[in-house]
């Protein structure tokens, strides 16, 4: 039997591509908050352009291309047979790269909804709809045709994330056609905010979360060649979270227009959500039980190892910053923005990239990258970049908080906004360092893959992998 990796190679490559290309935007507008000059004066060039573009580059083009690449290597080795349609998932691939291709030029062009993480316009929006649909139609058919009857629960993962992800996309981008390049949301008001926040929180918990709890699953157990932790919590975290975390989205509409009890319901159910996301990272990070010694050699496992803790830690963090008297504090902070990159950066770039470190590998017949020094120090300058990056945030986040909220005795406000912004400052610049070093890592991991890639010929055959989910399936 022979495995269809062409498409996993291309999505691999393009992975990697694409993770230099939004964090090296990330970089610029993070210089530029320090140095607003740097815009140059260009208004594509500006702060409120490159932004989009750098979040829809790092979670769609970066973290999609991931998704959709690691989803067809593990689906195949899973159900132990060939992706279904292999024409269609050439498809995919082409059509999500031209996806991000149009992202790149419109999002500077200024031509945008407006909405997070929803920014492009309705033409684009349209092509978005019928790749995913040819994508879930790779997937599921090659679930539908598996030899073996158990669903594996990183197919679950996906499964979830591509189903959900294809009903927000649908519902928070119905709109009305004005032009081309313009157009304007069918809801209003309160209601167009409670959609968005409905889907921007969700694209946050199945298109960062599951996909990559999919990732995490596969990877982990294959890395420390072991079975996943407890089976049975596996699908009990999965059951929870999918159920949960659909409702937490008003935590983001803390003392706006939406109701009270629209609010309240949001915070609720943020803080029920850190049981499952506390059980996925405790089921990881113990799936290493008798494993721990691997990490003094494979640097792969610590890449995930982090990732898990960094998961464990974003899932907490977020929940109490639910909490309306801690967000009355935090939100329109930078402590916000350190916590976005804590899960970002830690959780889904470092899963991310220790997935990918152990399957390109795979895919030449290899054990091992090119360089492993070369994967080590790539691990170590992206956690300091990380721990540079987030620390500062949060520091500047809370000070930034507390200059808001003072008060002089006769009720005025101690500190003008300008007084704020040159207090932060400083925290700019070792944001910027840390933001810096992770994307100098990502320039190492682009060197060991293409070597990696090029060393040897793929395999032609592939026998079915041994499962990774234990007697106790």
């Amino acid at each position: 039997m022979t495995y269809n990796d062409k498409v996993v190679r291309q999505f691999v490559v393009m992975t990697v591509i694409w993770g230099i290309v939004g964090m090296l935007v990330g970089v610029i507008i993070a210089a530029q908050l320090w140095l607003p000059a740097l815009n140059f004066d260009l208004p594509w060039l500006t702060y409120s352009r490159l932004r989009p573009l750098h979040t829809n580059a790092v979670i769609f083009a970066f973290g999609g291309s991931a998704l959709i690449g690691t989803s067809f290597y593990v689906v195949q080795r899973t159900c132990h047979v060939r992706l279904f349609a292999g024409g269609l998932a050439s498809f995919v691939f082409w059509g999500w790269q031209l996806v991000i291709l149009a992202a790149a030029i419109s999002l500077p062009m200024g031509w945008t909804q407006g909405k997070e993480y929803a920014e492009l316009e309705w033409p684009i929006d349209i092509l978005i709809t019928v790749v995913w649909v040819a994508y879930a139609i790779v997937f599921f058919g090659t679930v539908i045709k598996r030899r073996v009857s158990h669903i594996y629960v990183a197919n679950w993962f996906y499964a979830a994330f591509i189903i959900t992800i294809a009903l927000l996309h649908i519902v928070n981008n119905l709109s009305l056609p004005i032009t081309m390049t313009k157009s304007y949301p069918v809801y209003t008001g309160a209601v167009d905010a409670m959609v968005q926040w409905w889907y921007g929180h969700n694209a946050v918990g199945f298109f960062l979360t599951a996909g990559f709890l999919a990732m995490m699953y596969y990877f982990v157990p294959k890395q420390a060649e072991g079975p996943v932790y407890s089976y049975r919590l596996s699908i009990v975290h999965f059951w929870a979270l999918i159920s949960i975390y659909m409702w937490a989205g008003p935590h983001h509409l803390h003392y706006t227009a939406l109701p009270d009890w629209v609010q309240s319901l949001g915070m609720v159910f943020s803080l029920i959500l850190l049981a499952p996301s506390w059980g996925g990272m405790i089921n990881g990070v113990m799936t290493l039980s008798g494993h721990w010694h691997k990490l003094r050699t494979d640097p792969v496992l610590k890449f995930m190892i982090v990732a898990l803790s960094f998961y464990g830690m974003s899932t907490f963090e977020g929940p109490m910053m639910s909490i309306k008297t801690v967000n009355a504090l935090s939100h329109y902070t930078d402590w916000t923005i350190g916590h976005v990159h804590s899960g970002a950066l830690g959780w889904v770039a470092m899963m991310t990239i220790g997935s990918l470190y152990s399957l390109t590998p795979r895919l030449m017949g290899q054990k091992v990258m090119y360089s492993v020094k070369a994967v080590d120090a790539h691990f170590w300058i992206a956690t300091i970049g990380i721990v540079l990056y987030i620390a500062s945030m949060w520091i500047a986040g809370v000070m930034q908080g507390l200059m808001w909220r003072a008060f002089n005795d006769d009720g005025t406000l101690t500190y003008t906004f300008i007084e704020t912004i040159a207090a932060t400052k400083p925290y700019y610049v070792i944001r910027l360092l840390g933001g810096t070093l992770f994307l100098a890592g990502m320039f190492i991991m682009a060197w060991n893959t293409f070597k990696t890639l090029a060393q040897s010929k793929a395999p032609e055959f592939k026998a079915a992998e041994p499962a990774i989910w234990g007697e106790h399936a």
